[in-house]
């Protein structure tokens, strides 16, 4: 039985690639990097950028972020509590990989009424999808 890659920490048997998205594995994760590219943001805000998220989800993803070093957390000593999420520098470096993916998804994801679609390359209009 192989184990999942969040458990493979020191020993990647794939490569680089498989290493980096034991950092990013996360249904959230990408979504979360994509929108701090824009500036700190506070815990609500973040919340109302992404409806479909719990809170309890939304506070594990941002805490494995803090823990692997890629988003830093502030928290302000005033009442109401105020908690601010921004990208550490290490986090900053992933802003090409995101703006790409980014890129890819507008040219090639088709976001519709009754599912996602993918850009079907082999036909001969653009408007052809296969169902992601």
């Amino acid at each position: 039985m192989s184990l999942p890659r969040a458990k493979l920490t020191r020993n990647f048997p794939g490569c680089p690639v498989e290493a980096t998205l034991s950092f990013l594995d996360g249904k959230w994760k990408g979504v979360i990097l994509f929108h701090l590219m824009g500036g700190t943001l506070r815990f609500n805000e973040l919340r109302r950028k992404l409806p479909s998220v719990t809170q309890r989800m939304l506070t594990k993803q941002l805490r494995e972020l803090e823990g692997s070093g890629l988003v830093s957390r502030t928290v302000f000593a005033v009442v109401p509590p105020r908690v601010d999420y921004a990208l550490t520098p290490l986090g900053l470096t992933l802003k090409p990989v995101i703006k790409a993916l980014a890129v890819w998804g507008e040219e090639n994801v088709f976001c519709l009424p009754d599912g996602r679609y993918l850009r079907d390359v082999s036909a001969d209009s653009t408007t052809a999808a296969i169902k992601a």
